[in-house]
């Protein structure tokens, strides 16, 4: 049996070893699932405090039970470790690190290099490298293969090389990692045959494709697409104010249409690790081979300054009680990137409440799942207990993430003017109400009877 066939085998009869580098919402969901199909799993994170929580069982990522977690612990089926030594023990080594943006604004691909560092110290023969991290067309080549290669290592005898974009959507009840579908690319036609052998033991279908630079540059596709057609939308909501048109009444028009249109919402911005970040690493790479993408940038623009806009309705809305914003009392529903998540990863609240600050308001948040974040100056800033009853005493409410457990009634009942960037609140119909896209909502019923 030669080494190509021996690891697939052992995929097979789930007899290799695991190791997932990283424990974060792409990271431990996965090592779980690979845990629980019965292979033996180590999760590498260089955080101690990390490590430690995972170890007791105790998982802080909103879609893994701690129950879920702690029965894998118990079992020793799945172990954290900050020991990068504990590499040396897997037949596949699957990387999902961050890749955030450095302060320029250009790819910070530090956390692959050094994950890829770690595996060349530690890596045994005929070991399988993933990556999953989100990244730049040709990553897997430069930085996972030729420096494996540089030390003396042979693809595809020694060792295998594949891509495969994590496709995670935390608080999505319906597809998770198991029933997502999985692109994949292989270095190698032989590469791919084992990265199938690894994902099709917890994925149910896995999606062949024929390199690792189209799989990378899939998934800064799919979210670049959903950047630039929410950046759309967000105009569109832009214009619909001046035109005084309700926007959302429109989208809900459109929607009618069987064919041939996609809904988009507007809102306070965009958030989360990808359409803000996934964008730009395409057209970070794309100016490399002279191409500048004027659809990226303007999306990019467009999607940004949305809580500026925020910032500026406010004041609308407050000028249309004789109230300047500076001065006035502010409170901010929800701060995690969307609803039903404690993920506050590039939320556009955040920026809200910077801006809010700067122009003079005396600011206040409350969302009862993401309750605290670090702001741009270090300081630590925590939500307010949900009480309703307190609303009444801030001279205007903004609605930016209504998490389910958010009473929309009792918001209303308790609040003197509420500015709804999600349109949750339109059902009401109340003047407290001001919304994003246009003026108050038509009653169709009204209109249409005869007087």
């Amino acid at each position: 049996m030669n080494n190509f066939e021996k690891i697939k085998n052992d995929l097979n009869k789930k007899e290799a070893v695991i190791a997932v580098m990283g424990l974060g919402y792409v990271g431990l969901p996965l090592a779980i699932s690979f845990a629980e199909a019965g292979f033996q799993v180590i999760g590498f994170d260089p955080s101690e405090s990390k490590v430690t929580l995972v170890n007791q069982g105790q998982s802080d990522i909103m879609d893994i039970t701690s129950e879920r977690l702690s029965t894998l612990i118990v079992k020793e089926q799945l172990v954290a470790t900050t020991d990068s030594k504990k590499l040396a023990k897997a037949d596949a080594i699957i990387i999902c690190v961050p890749t955030p943006l450095t302060k320029s604004y250009e790819p910070d691909i530090s956390y692959i290099v050094s994950a890829v560092d770690m595996i060349r110290a530690n890596m045994t023969p005929n070991t399988v490298v993933v990556l999953e991290s989100t990244t730049y067309p040709g990553t897997s080549k430069e930085l996972l293969y030729a420096p494996i290669e540089k030390d003396g290592w042979k693809l595809d005898e020694d060792f295998y090389v594949c891509y495969s974009p994590e496709r995670v959507d935390p608080g999505n009840k319906t597809y998770q990692t198991e029933n997502t579908p999985k692109v994949l690319g292989g270095m190698t036609p032989i590469s791919m045959q084992v990265g199938t052998a690894l994902y099709e033991q917890v994925i149910d279908h896995v999606v062949p494709v024929a390199s690792t630079e189209v799989a990378e540059m899939s998934k800064l596709l799919e979210n670049t697409f959903r950047s630039i057609n929410i950046a759309f939308i967000n105009e569109m909501s832009l214009l619909c104010e001046k035109l005084d048109i309700d926007v959302w009444e429109t989208i809900e028009a459109s929607s009618t249409k069987p064919f041939g249109f996609m809904r988009f919402n507007p809102g306070p911005g965009i958030g989360g690790h990808c359409i803000p970040l996934d964008p730009i690493y395409l057209s970070w790479k794309a100016k490399e081979v002279n191409f500048f993408s004027r659809f990226i940038e303007l999306a990019q623009e467009t999607n940004h300054q949305m809580p500026e806009h925020v910032v500026h309705k406010a004041m609308k809305t407050l000028n249309g009680i004789q109230k300047a914003l500076s001065g006035s009392r502010v409170i901010l529903l929800g701060m995690a990137y969307k609803e039903n998540i404690d993920d506050l990863r590039e939320s556009p609240s955040i920026s809200v409440y910077e801006n809010l600050v700067k122009a003079g308001a005396s600011v206040d948040f409350c969302d009862p799942l993401a309750t605290k974040y670090r702001d741009y100056n270090g300081v630590t800033r925590e939500t307010i207990p949900l009480d309703y009853n307190r609303f009444a005493s801030y001279d205007l409410v903004i609605m930016l993430t209504c998490h389910d457990l958010f009473d929309k009634e009792q918001i209303l009942a308790n609040s003197s003017l509420i500015l709804d960037t999600k349109n949750v609140m339109s059902s009401f119909g109340s003047s407290k109400v001001t919304r994003f896209g246009g003026g108050p909502a038509l009653d169709v019923e009204k209109s249409l009877t005869v007087q």
